[in-house]
């Protein structure tokens, strides 16, 4: 289950571990305060296949044996 950033107005930041399907929280668990549900930026999604794009982040090793493995796919 994803977690959730919330910024309590009394209290301040804490996170929740809640199913995608809840509502986002409107109240304070701790102290009642109304909460605004945060962006995250922390995703850390990796695509791996051959249906993806090949990004630039990946090192110029990394690169050279996806090409020389590709091209001897090609040649058997």
């Amino acid at each position: 289950m994803p977690t959730y950033d919330y910024q309590c107005k009394s209290c301040g930041h804490f996170e929740v571990t809640q199913s995608i399907k809840d509502d986002a929280l409107t109240d304070c668990p701790t102290c009642g305060s109304s909460v605004q549900r945060l962006i995250s930026n922390n995703v850390g999604i990796i695509f791996k296949g051959s249906g993806f794009y090949i990004n630039d982040s990946r090192s110029q090793s990394e690169k050279k044996a996806s090409a020389d493995k590709a091209s001897s796919d090609k040649a058997s």
